[in-house]
């Protein structure tokens, strides 16, 4: 979704210049994320950041329930993206918490229902911190009525192109972005 946000940002604002720049590595969590942090987010000196993490936070605790060491459960989360909003607050004009989703539109699934915990995380950490909350779930949620998650994302994580132009899209409509825009 994000190299699509830039090939609309360069499609209806030809006359900007802009660079989008995608820090995030598969697998990660919030752990490894908050390690490199600095490195691979701020040093970059961004005028703007964006944090889309917690997939995998809460995917772990289901896909390797034995592997206790490696769960990143919601009161670690919540330090983790504080302390990478607190790192970036005062040193860009605003950032993005944007949620972490699982494409299952039934909330009483045991992994639903713990990402929502993670969602709600986010929109508290985003109010308190004055950030830009992009609600990346409740999109899907609103799609379901219409479609099937398995249209959008054949492991209910990973999207499908549809799927990333929908966040692209969702992303966008909190950056007051003009889709009719004339240059």
């Amino acid at each position: 979704y994000v190299r699509m946000i830039e090939n609309l940002l360069i499609t209806c604002y030809p006359d900007m210049t802009v660079r989008v720049t995608n820090s995030g590595i598969g697998g990660n969590t919030t752990r490894d994320l908050l390690a490199r942090f600095d490195r691979d987010v701020m040093d970059l000196n961004p005028d703007w950041v964006s944090i889309c993490i917690g997939i995998n936070d809460v995917w772990r605790q289901f896909d390797l329930p034995a592997s206790y060491d490696t769960h990143v459960y919601p009161e670690e989360y919540r330090e983790n993206v504080e302390k990478m909003i607190l790192a970036a607050k005062d040193k860009v004009k605003g950032i993005f918490i944007v949620t972490p989703y699982y494409m299952e539109p039934l909330k009483a699934d045991p992994m639903r229902a713990r990402m929502d915990e993670y969602i709600a995380i986010c929109r508290d950490l985003a109010e308190k911190h004055g950030c830009v909350f992009v609600d990346f779930q409740g999109m899907f949620d609103r799609v379901f009525a219409h479609r099937h998650s398995c249209s959008i994302a054949w492991d209910r994580v990973h999207p499908n192109e549809m799927g990333s132009m929908m966040m692209a899209r969702e992303f966008l409509k909190h950056c007051d972005f003009d889709f009719n825009r004339e240059v």
